[in-house]
């Protein structure tokens, strides 16, 4: 399969308070296909988020090339970038950034709403993905009346909203309980199949990663293939 996420010699450096320069980021190549999950790992510090950002263009690489369906986001303008990542780039971080004062499904509308979609559709699509999701009937409740799993599968309904063509997630069960987390990762190795989405996540937890058709390990600014995940300590 084709793939529709590529990076390309990907580098990322900083400026340090004295002036010198940190290379989080040595020089990257990834090729996500549609439906393929790709876990990520690696220590802390070691450039996950970094890279995580990076392939959703919400930071500029120092060098090498991110491309979405053929599109190199380097030669887009920053209104272009902006409708990218709202309508063909799903995320889901660790904390899940739902609006407070909104319910689940007026959540999961907001970025239909925002790319233009009709309240009627978007109202639809948004109770399709939170029944996917096992939200059915809590679709009225306000963040503050779900726990904790449940906000995160709202974000994950969310994320879907736009069918995008890639789910980027950052550690999305890092605050959840065991059992929590385990009905995410399923609903993760799930929706990547039955959407047919590339799917990256960035995770220390070597049970979801177990899920993926394939793990990386961040090391030396560089992705690496990663073996026996089940059996990691």
């Amino acid at each position: 399969m084709s793939a529709i996420l590529e990076a390309e010699r990907l580098r990322k450096v900083y400026r340090g308070g004295d002036g010198s320069s940190i290379e989080v980021l040595s020089s990257v190549d990834l090729a996500v296909s549609r439906g393929e999950f790709v876990a990520v790992m690696g220590a802390s510090g070691s450039g996950k988020s970094t890279l995580l950002h990076l392939l959703g263009a919400l930071d500029d690489p120092s060098g090498g090339t991110v491309r979405l369906d053929g599109l190199d986001f380097a030669e887009q303008s920053a209104a272009t970038l902006a409708t990218i990542r709202n309508r063909r780039i799903g995320f889901v971080f660790q904390f899940h950034h739902l609006l407070r004062e909104f319910s689940a499904l007026e959540n999961v509308m907001m970025p239909l709403l925002i790319a233009g979609e009709a309240e009627g559709v978007a109202r639809s699509r948004a109770e399709e993905l939170l029944a996917t999701v096992g939200l059915a009937g809590r679709m009225t409740h306000r963040p503050s009346a779900l726990s904790g799993g449940e906000q995160q599968r709202v974000a994950v309904a969310r994320a879907l909203a736009t069918d995008p063509l890639v789910v980027l997630a950052d550690e999305p069960s890092g605050n959840l309980d065991f059992g929590n987390s385990e009905r995410l990762h399923e609903l993760f190795a799930r929706l990547a199949r039955e959407f047919e989405t590339a799917l990256v996540v960035v995770t220390h937890n070597r049970l979801l990663a177990s899920r993926a058709d394939r793990v990386l390990s961040l090391e030396g600014g560089r992705l690496v293939p990663l073996s026996g995940v089940e059996s990691m300590p």
